[in-house]
């Protein structure tokens, strides 16, 4: 599986990948990541919140960027350098998160690319950043 090369980016390219969020999911990623803040895992402790129920890690939603990032655009081969991430509202089990990436500028001599990045529920934006990654380029 081969991925674009640095030649092959243009500004305003443009990926999305998007999952619902199962309990699964949310078990999953406390078991691996050792995240177990109970507003992810207790129904009734985050009753008692300000989201007034569970909500999914925000960093399961924002790992659906580098999915992107490493299957699509610009895909295998790309090395993820840095990531900024605006967490703007929670998702919840059951929502669908899109993750967008599009190539907002590049950087030729270090075969660079920054792409802007949001996740979305229902067109309304749960995250917001700036990816820098890496990307191979072609071969001579």
């Amino acid at each position: 599986m081969a991925g674009l090369f640095f030649e092959d980016l243009s500004v305003g390219q443009s990926a999305s990948f998007g999952k619902t969020i199962t309990e699964a999911d949310i078990l999953m990623f406390a078991a691996v990541s050792g995240d177990t803040n109970p507003v992810h895992l207790n129904a009734e402790y985050a009753a008692g919140t300000m989201f007034k129920q569970r909500i999914a890690h925000g960093m399961l939603s924002a790992g659906l960027i580098s999915a992107v990032l490493g299957t699509q655009l610009p895909g295998p081969g790309t090395i993820y350098l840095a990531q900024s991430l605006k967490f703007r509202a929670p998702v919840k089990i059951g929502d669908t998160v899109t993750a967008t990436v599009t190539v907002a500028s590049l950087d030729a001599e270090k075969k660079r690319a920054t792409l802007a990045s949001v996740c979305t529920v229902g067109g309304k934006a749960v995250i917001e950043g700036e990816a820098t990654v890496m990307v191979p380029s072609r071969p001579a």
